[in-house]
């Protein structure tokens, strides 16, 4: 049998379409009761074994992007080879196509992919998205792990629980050039001790699953829009577009997001949004469930 040299992968964008902060531990960390989705677009990872470890960054977002250890994908490479006992390395490239800061856990998603990829190229066993290293490297890793299905994720990162199948649905992500750093948004919360998420319904249908959407929320888009009221400009022009069903904001923004009921609608709001702004990052997708 031959030995893989070289392995491909998506790292999908992480989609919160709801996030309820319901607690602060002694600790620092929030507790947070969350709907996580993915989308099919995403940044593409590369490896290819070597003796030593080293990452190279391509793509429309990878000004800014370290590629020495404090990279998660680094990271990740370490823990996995430290975890499993692993000597030898890995070239690793990314093609950086989602934003920096966006509130679609792009560097989350990188680094749950890149575990996923080396366990395969260097034949070892994948560390589970409940294993305490993979927490360690950040509350959204293990979320990402478990793409690309739905997720309920609670607690700080580690409760997680595959959701109800979701309807056929799609959406459209707008992001419209401005960064959020997520703990600017938390610092802006108000109240740190809210409502859990109400138990999504059992259903396949989009109209029962878009009324229960809309009884949940984010609580930290007030905050996010303090920070960027480029957010609220966004969503108003998504909200405009009469295919929109919902739209709201993702994680701690500043990417926003709009539910319609198919790609053919998806791509029409995108080049309405798209043709107004034409230096926003503007992406139809399929909701994956």
């Amino acid at each position: 049998m031959a030995i893989v040299t070289t392995i491909k992968t998506t790292a999908p964008a992480k989609i919160n379409l709801t996030l309820h902060v319901t607690g602060q531990r002694d600790d620092g960390y929030h507790e947070l009761d969350s709907l996580v989705v993915f989308a099919e677009v995403g940044d593409n990872i590369t490896a290819t074994r070597a003796v030593d470890m080293r990452l190279t960054v391509s793509g429309p977002f990878a000004v800014g992007v370290p590629t020495d250890s404090s990279n998660l994908m680094m990271k990740a490479a370490e823990t996995l080879r430290e975890v499993r006992g692993v000597k030898m390395g890995a070239h690793l490239h990314l093609e950086k196509n989602l934003p920096h800061a966006a509130g679609i856990g792009g560097g989350s998603s990188d680094a749950a992919a890149t575990l996923k990829l080396l366990a395969e190229l260097w034949d070892v066993e994948p560390l589970g998205p409940d294993h305490p290293a993979v927490l360690a490297l950040g509350a959204d890793v293990p979320v990402c792990a478990r793409a690309p299905k739905p997720i309920r994720m609670r607690g700080i990162g580690e409760d997680l629980h595959e959701g109800p199948k979701l309807p056929r649905a799609a959406m459209v992500l707008v992001n419209p050039g401005v960064e959020v750093p997520t703990p600017q948004a938390f610092a802006g919360l108000e109240q740190r001790s809210n409502a859990p998420m109400a138990d999504m319904p059992d259903t396949y249908l989009l109209p029962e699953f878009l009324e229960w959407l809309k009884g949940q929320r984010n609580d930290l888009q007030a905050p996010a829009e303090k920070v960027a009221p480029e957010i609220t400009h966004a969503l108003k022009m998504l909200n405009q577009q009469l295919t929109v069903q919902w739209a709201g904001m993702s994680g701690s923004g500043a990417t926003c997001v709009a539910l319609v009921k198919d790609m053919g609608v998806a791509r029409q709001v995108a080049r309405a949004i798209q043709i107004r702004e034409q230096s926003w990052w503007v992406v139809p997708t399929p909701l994956l469930s």
